[in-house]
């Protein structure tokens, strides 16, 4: 899908709005602390339930408010919208006007992906950031993934606590095997997943990283020893499982790698071309996402001149004209945005109509669309 309209009110230090979207590209411009990154925050919190700055959800109403709405409707009139009372905690849970308890409903009409100042955590910010891309590309494109891993995860959380309670040996033997196979099946949904993101990435390289598209690799480390199975590595564990109260190996441990010629690829690329390498990745995932059909993806880019020269931004232009998807894209000066805005003109492969776009500025929370900002006829 593609958000048409947004509707905010209380949310972070925008005003209460009411904003036309364009369905593919999308100019925010506006001076730090202005409300740029709240608006994109409006959009993830909308599609994940959560935000991408802050874990405290009190933080997203407006000062002295205690209470926010967020909703959006796509072109075809669907209508997803989510409230929050920070007073009596209560989640309003909204689609075309049927209430709902779970906010993987949301998720399953809207997949949101964003790339921030904050995502070279994806390098530097440990296995957790990593799990949390691949997981939500796989919510998105294998659709029997989140049932499988709700089960995973129960019986994690049962043998976990036979640990750590110290549980007679046949009753961590039981969960133990149920714990190996569902690892075991885990493992290898993934393995496909990755695979095919794997797949998928080279072409994005060659667009933006084209000097090393050829030396990167991806592993995937399944979350125990390769050489081992998992039986066999949490027997060997048993008195380290004991001592530590939790599970060592399995599918929760799993991991990615990105390497340049055996090396760290972080070690190896400048802060513009981890960047760069960022968006491939996400560029990537976004394909496979758009190619299941339930729903296409949203791409929040925020800081679009951050770490990227003009030569860098040029190139991101030419991969955002081969995406099918919306992309909504923050930037402090007008300047940066100039090789987006030249090849709005560009013809669209799929559609073969010509890319136009929306600009808007954005100051002390209140934000105007520009008037020039459909320009290509």
């Amino acid at each position: 899908m593609s958000v048409a309209r947004l509707t905010t009110y209380n949310f972070r230090n925008l005003s209460s709005l009411v904003l036309d979207l364009h369905p593919n590209l999308n100019f925010f411009v506006g001076d730090n602390g202005s409300g740029k990154s709240s608006l994109l925050e409006a959009i993830f919190f909308l599609g994940h339930g959560k935000s991408f700055r802050t874990s405290k959800v009190e933080h997203l109403a407006s000062y002295e408010t205690d209470n926010f709405v967020v909703s959006i409707k796509d072109a075809n009139d669907l209508q997803l919208g989510l409230s929050k009372n920070l007073g009596t905690g209560v989640t309003l849970i909204k689609i075309n006007g049927e209430r709902h308890a779970r906010l993987s409903e949301l998720a399953k009409n809207i997949a949101v992906q964003i790339v921030t100042p904050e995502s070279f955590k994806l390098f530097f910010g440990g296995p957790k950031e990593r799990r949390r891309f691949v997981e939500l590309g796989m919510f998105h494109v294998k659709h029997d993934s989140s049932k499988q891993w709700r089960e995973f995860n129960r019986v994690l959380k049962q043998r976990n606590a036979c640990i750590r309670n110290a549980l007679d040996r046949a009753t961590l033997d039981y969960w133990t095997g149920l714990f190996c196979q569902l690892s075991k099946d885990v493992a290898e949904v993934r393995a496909k997943y990755i695979s095919d993101l794997i797949v998928e990435l080279p072409y994005w390289l060659n667009i933006l990283l084209p000097a090393i598209a050829d030396k990167v690799t991806v592993q995937y480390l399944q979350g125990w020893p390769q050489k081992k199975t998992l039986i066999d590595a949490l027997s060997d564990a048993y008195e380290r499982e004991q001592a530590f109260g939790y599970s060592i190996y399995g599918a929760h441990k799993f991991d990615l790698k990105f390497l340049i010629a055996k090396q760290a690829l972080e070690s190896q690329l400048s802060r513009g071309q981890q960047k760069l390498f960022l968006l491939a990745l996400t560029f990537a995932q976004a394909k496979l996402i758009a190619r299941v059909n339930r729903v296409k993806p949203i791409l929040l880019i925020d800081d679009i001149g951050a770490e990227l020269d003009s030569n860098s931004r040029q190139s991101l232009s030419a991969a955002i004209n081969n995406l099918d998807c919306q992309v909504v894209i923050t930037a402090i000066e007008e300047g940066v945005l100039q090789p987006f805005i030249s090849d709005s003109s560009v013809t669209n492969n799929e559609s073969n109509k010509k890319i136009k776009y929306h600009m808007f500025h954005v100051k002390h929370g209140g934000i105007l669309p520009v008037n020039n900002s459909v320009m290509i006829e």
